[in-house]
């Protein structure tokens, strides 16, 4: 298993900050990485909330199906997704800090084939370097729509 946590302070107050991060639709516009984001289910965001999301990787359009496995407004929500043999969590606090949001982001892989196990110690460079960079960037675009308005 691998995790990685990064976090950011947002000068904006909680409900703003989570209604920002939790408004998928817009996350193409927001998100640079994002290039497509389709809704697999209808209503309004929450647990069960399913999507196909498409985010350069690499150079590489890549395409992953998530879900929204937990949602406590406007703390918390969790996503889950399953991707050549590995299984995602990624897991978003929000918490009041002054007059700003401390966003907290963690994530975490972990193995589920015999593969993926293999390839483990060269995914925990990877978690370490790149993802860690890839989710700072997503963090300071989300900071600088929650401080703009």
């Amino acid at each position: 298993m691998s995790k990685l946590i990064v976090n950011t302070l947002v000068a904006a107050p909680l409900d703003a900050v989570f209604a920002v991060y939790t408004d998928l639709a817009k996350a193409p516009e927001r998100i640079p990485e994002i290039t497509a984001l389709e809704l697999l289910t209808e209503g309004p965001v929450g647990k069960g909330t399913r999507w196909r999301e498409t985010r350069l990787m690499f150079k590489r359009e890549a395409v992953e199906e998530m879900e929204m496995t937990s949602f406590d407004a406007p703390h918390s929500y969790t996503v889950e997704a399953n991707s050549n043999g590995m299984r995602y969590e990624t897991l978003f606090e929000f918490v009041a800090d002054g007059d700003g949001t401390r966003v907290t982001w963690t994530f975490t892989g972990t193995a589920l084939t015999f593969g993926a196990k293999i390839m483990a110690p060269i995914m925990r460079l990877f978690f370490n370097g790149i993802m860690r960079k890839c989710m700072q960037q997503d963090l300071d675009a989300l900071r600088g729509v929650c401080e703009t308005g």
